[in-house]
């Protein structure tokens, strides 16, 4: 057998015994941590690695599968950010233009102040406005009144309610739903089959249940409109496909790409200022940088309490790492297995985030 074969015989068979390895220590963690179900994605110089460990539901031990439908959560946000990037390079967004000239919302109807809020605002966390003004799963949040709870671009605060107010206003420019917007400018184009704002009737066949900390299933939501702020379900194989456009800018124009890539601001938190600013933690449109000790990366979180996620890309190093589970948990095994992927070291957003929390 000549020797390139050897050698190459032997790699794939390390590299098999490392994927062993690595599959058995994320069935630990997740033992560990209370973590029902996991789809995750790791990729590296265009090679890819699939896991998917657990259950659907736990108390039922129907076993989670790569085609399980998953919430993922706060994840839509980044999908927006990216939608409303790609319609501004058409020119029909202008991301320092205020929002209610394009669309009036009248949520806001009796806060003079949120004139001023643009499309970069939000996208970057400066809208001024709450997280959310009530549970935005209850009727009544429709046509609840919004206020600001800072002054617009004073500072940092992390905003669903801003997302939705840059939905509505982009659902008024086209004429289309997110749903639509979402299917013709990410979904379709990337292949991402098995994603949608809105629930569809064939996601009843595998769909996850939510699980709580103590690992009690919860339910399986089945959103009848699209939310930016958290009504995304997916898969991790598909969510995938969306982070590699993101590290390489596909369907952006070059500048704007860079919006991705730079901070637009500190993240310093609205009313921590007397706290200095995090020198490594950013804000980019859209998601977040860190200065961590694998190199500089962009990441977001998600989490609707029973199902949560995140992902880390590493731009210098072409590698990313995401993963969704469907528990209250999911977020405490983040930085083991950002170590166990992608090597030991301090990966700083998670520490970040607790102290957002």
């Amino acid at each position: 057998m000549p020797a390139k074969i050897h050698l190459a015989l032997f790699l794939f068979l390390l590299s098999c015994v490392a994927a062993t390895a690595q599959q058995k220590e994320l069935a630990t963690l997740l033992r560990q941590k209370q973590v029902t179900g996991i789809q995750l994605v790791y990729t590296k110089n265009n090679q890819v690695k699939n896991y998917t460990l657990g259950y659907e539901q736990g108390d039922t031990h129907r076993a989670l599968t790569p085609r399980s439908t998953m919430q993922a959560a706060s994840l839509g946000k980044v999908v927006l950010a990216y939608v409303a990037l790609r319609l501004h390079d058409r020119g029909l967004l202008a991301l320092d233009k205020p929002l209610l000239s394009y669309h009036p919302y009248p949520r806001l109807q009796n806060e003079p102040r949120a004139a001023r809020i643009t499309a970069r605002m939000v996208l970057t966390h400066t809208s001024g406005l709450p997280n959310w003004a009530e549970n935005p799963l209850a009727e009544s949040w429709k046509t609840s009144a919004l206020h600001l709870k800072y002054a617009p671009d004073s500072c940092w605060n992390y905003s669903g309610e801003g997302f939705v107010l840059l939905q509505k206003t982009l659902e008024q420019i086209t004429g289309k739903s997110l749903e639509q917007l979402a299917r013709e400018e990410v979904f379709i184009p990337l292949k991402m089959a098995h994603s949608s704002y809105v629930w569809q009737p064939r996601f009843a066949k595998n769909a996850a249940t939510g699980h709580d900390k103590a690992g009690k299933p919860t339910e399986i939501r089945r959103f009848t409109e699209p939310n930016a702020g958290f009504s995304l379900l997916s898969t991790a194989t598909d969510y995938n496909r969306f982070i590699q456009a993101l590290l390489v800018g596909t369907g952006l124009q070059p500048a704007t790409h860079r919006l991705l890539l730079q901070p637009a601001n500190d993240a310093n938190r609205c009313g921590h200022a007397l706290t200095p600013t995090n020198a490594d933690i950013a804000w980019a449109y859209g998601l977040g940088l860190a200065n961590t000790s694998h190199g500089p990366a962009l990441w977001h979180w998600g989490s609707n309490d029973d199902f949560e996620g995140f992902f880390m890309v590493f731009p210098d190093r072409k590698e990313t790492l995401l993963f969704l589970t469907n528990s209250a948990n999911g977020l405490k095994i983040a930085d083991d297995v950002l170590r166990l992927f992608c090597g030991p070291g301090d990966y700083k957003a998670l520490q970040w985030l607790a102290e957002e929390k």
